[in-house]
């Protein structure tokens, strides 16, 4: 678990690129919109086997794994991090931006809520 918050905070500090955009907009075949008001948004993030997605980037928020999976973030700098979440795992995920592939022969689901208001400062 702390591997993957690790890595989950390491793709925030790719954020940024001009070339990252919305997911809902640029790969609305894995990312659908579940519900939305003025403080969330909540995605239901799904990917088939061995799919990948383009660049696009999240707001700070919280991820629910509806399943097991297995995948590599490629960040705009070119790094590319490998992390695996487990069903029913929930963890916080820090603004930035990636391009995601299932590194399973399995699918995937997740759901993500993005926060629309600043996160507190870590202290």
């Amino acid at each position: 678990m702390r591997t993957v918050l690790a890595l989950l905070a390491l793709i925030a500090l790719g954020g940024g690129s001009a070339l990252a955009q919305d997911p809902v907009v640029v790969d609305s075949g894995h990312y659908t919109v579940m519900f939305e008001n003025d403080q969330v948004r909540v995605l239901k993030i799904r990917y088939g086997p061995n799919e990948e997605s383009v660049m696009h980037e999240h707001p700070a928020g919280v991820a629910v794994y509806l399943g097991d999976m297995r995948g590599q973030f490629t960040l705009p700098d070119g790094q590319v991090l490998e992390l695996e979440g487990k069903a029913g795992d929930a963890e916080w995920t820090d603004a930035g931006a990636h391009l995601l592939k299932n590194l399973s022969d399995q699918m995937f689901e997740l759901v993500l809520v993005e926060l629309k208001i600043p996160a507190p400062a870590a202290e």
